[in-house]
This record gives C-alpha cells, sequence and structure tokens, in this order.
C-alpha cells in the first residue's frame, strides 16, 4: 500500500505594495510614454500652480471691479478716479435707481421672458429633430439630415432674413427674437449622435412591448439623456439671454427691448435710455453718476448666467464630448 505524504500547505507570502511611481508605469505601459502621462516634479506642480492662480485672478479681477464699483458711492469713484479697486462706502443708490421701474426693469422682464420661453420651445424642437433623424428608417431621413448640415456653412443673409421676418408680420414682436433663430444645426447634431449611441436593444423591446415613439422618447429615450439635454438647454439659454442684434433689427418700441440691447445702447454707446412711460434711467436726475449704474446694469446682465453655468458645468464633459463622440 502506497502511503502518499500530504504536502504541507504554501504559506501565503504577502504582496508587496507596488511603487505607484514613473519607473513602475512606465514599465507596466512601455518604454515610450508621452511627455503629458510623465508624473509631474515639485516644480512642475508649483508652476501650474502659479499658472492657474494667475488665470483665475485675470477672469475674476474685472468682475471684481465691476462688482465693487456698481455698490460704490460717488465719493470713492471720484477719489479712485473711475472703476474702484479698493473698497470704501457700499451704496445700493445705483440698484435702487435701475430698479426702480424704468426700463431697465422691464427689458430684465422682458429678457427673462424671452430665455424662457425660447430655451424651452427651442429644446423640444431639437429634441423631437435629433429622435427624427436618428431613426434610421424615418422618412426622408437623408435628405433631412443633408438640409440640416447645408445651414452650419450657407446662410440667405441680413437682407433675405430681414425680409422674411417682415413678410410674417413679425416686426416689433417678441417672436422676432425667438423664432429666427429657434434651432440650431449643430446642437441637433449633438443630440442626434447622443441618440444613436443608445444601444438598439432596448428601444427595440420597448416596441415590441407596445410602445410607440412617442413613448419611448418619452419613456426611454430622454431619462437616459439628461446630460446633453441640460447642455443643449444651457446652450439655447446663453444664447437667447446674451442676444442683441435681432432686438437692433427687428424691435423698433424701445419699450420691448432686453436688456443687453439697453447694455449696449448705454454703456457702449452712452445713450441716455427713455422711460418708455414707465420711469427712465437718468444719470443727472440722481445722486449717483453714470458709472455706477452702467456696472450695476451690467452686473444685472450676467447674474443669471452665473447662477445657471454650475448647475449644469458638470454635465459638460458627459453630455458635448459623449455625444459628439457617439455615433
Amino acid at each position: 500500500m502506497t502511503i502518499q505524504s500530504e504536502k504541507a500547505p504554501e504559506r501565503a507570502v504577502p504582496r508587496q505594495p507596488l511603487r505607484r511611481n514613473g519607473r513602475y508605469r512606465a514599465l507596466l505601459r512601455g518604454k515610450h510614454r508621452p511627455v503629458w502621462e510623465e508624473d509631474p516634479n515639485p516644480l512642475g506642480l508649483v508652476v501650474k500652480g502659479v499658472a492657474l492662480l494667475v488665470i483665475v485672478l485675470t477672469v475674476l479681477f474685472p468682475l471684481y471691479t465691476v462688482v465693487l464699483t456698481s455698490f460704490s458711492s460717488q465719493a470713492d469713484i471720484t477719489r479712485s478716479g473711475g472703476l474702484v479697486i479698493v473698497p470704501g462706502s457700499l451704496s445700493f443708490a445705483a440698484y435702487g435707481q435701475i430698479l426702480s421701474g424704468g426700463i431697465v426693469t422691464r427689458a430684465t422682464i422682458v429678457s427673462i421672458g424671452i430665455t424662457a420661453v425660447g430655451t424651452v420651445l427651442s429644446t423640444t424642437v431639437s429634441v423631437l429633430a435629433a429622435y427624427g433623424l436618428s431613426r434610421p428608417g424615418s422618412f426622408a431621413h437623408r435628405p433631412l439630415l443633408f438640409l440640416f448640415l447645408i445651414t452650419m456653412f450657407f446662410g440667405a443673409g441680413m437682407i433675405p432674413t430681414y425680409l422674411l421676418v417682415s413678410n410674417l408680420g413679425l416686426i416689433d414682436s417678441y417672436w422676432s427674437l425667438i423664432l429666427p433663430g429657434a434651432v440650431s444645426a449643430f446642437n441637433v447634431l449633438i443630440l442626434r449622435a447622443f441618440f444613436m449611441g443608445i444601444d438598439r436593444s432596448i428601444t427595440d423591446a420597448a416596441r415590441i412591448d407596445g410602445a410607440g415613439d412617442w413613448r419611448i422618447l418619452g419613456q426611454i429615450v430622454l431619462p437616459m439623456s439628461k446630460a446633453v439635454v441640460a447642455v443643449v438647454a444651457l446652450f439655447y439659454g446663453v444664447g437667447y439671454w446674451n442676444a442683441f442684434f435681432n432686438a437692433m433689427l427687428y424691435i423698433n418700441d424701445n419699450a420691448k427691448w432686453p436688456l443687453q440691447l439697453v447694455l449696449r445702447s448705454y454703456v457702449l454707446q452712452g445713450v441716455t435710455l427713455p422711460g418708455s412711460g414707465v420711469g427712465q434711467v437718468d444719470v443727472d436726475d440722481g445722486a449717483v453718476t453714470g458709472l455706477p449704474v452702467k456696472m450695476a446694469v451690467m452686473v444685472l446682465a450676467i447674474i443669471p448666467i452665473l447662477v445657471v453655468y454650475p448647475m449644469v458645468q458638470r454635465h459638460f464633459t458627459k453630455g458635448v464630448l459623449f455625444g459628439a463622440i457617439k455615433g
């Protein structure tokens, strides 16, 4: 009888933690590595930190001077000789003047309304167009896609567009600030690429269960596309909020001016703003001069973007890059 000796179990040797240094990574990934994949040395970290700090200060310093000047009194502005850098006594007279029921208040309401309605309308139309173009078997799929691509490179021009808006009876109408640029072919293509990246087996399974296109879009595609839809909505919102050229062309009644056109006429051109029956912003009629009022109008124009942008910024990488690459 053969007696088999039991083999003693091998002792588990504790694995040494791998050193995550540049040499180990070079051996792991290969000998030839791009320079930007190397671990930065202490000097490189310091240089990068200083460069980022300079960039941040370059961006924030003008904003700081604009906000501080809008809250400054006449004595501080006279002492500084213009824009205020060192804070002194704060005053809300400029904001009280522009928000006292004059044309700036009305222009702010107009801009908010145009931005809200235009963003909802443009996002809805873009989503519907992109979803239709993302279905290979949809009606006139390729010709419609070709028409969208043409609009990215060719336009009718200012005069034909003005004649079209005039013939439609949209002069001095708020719709003239929304409809001419309601749909962006670039945003439609971003949404289309994202929709095409969704696994077709998901939509096919829903279609087998009896779901139609509207239900698939509303209950399956849109919940999976919140990031890209949010980014596109931000693009449209910022575009409507900052637009002033269409108002210059199509709006003759200054009571219907958006805030950006008021900002351009008053801050850049120095035009005294008429009250249009609801008061006026007249720098010679109050205790503050034109500079704090101008800066207050600028702050009022940038506040909505500063509030909305951080809420959507986290979707940029996932929404725009993924949507542009997929498909």
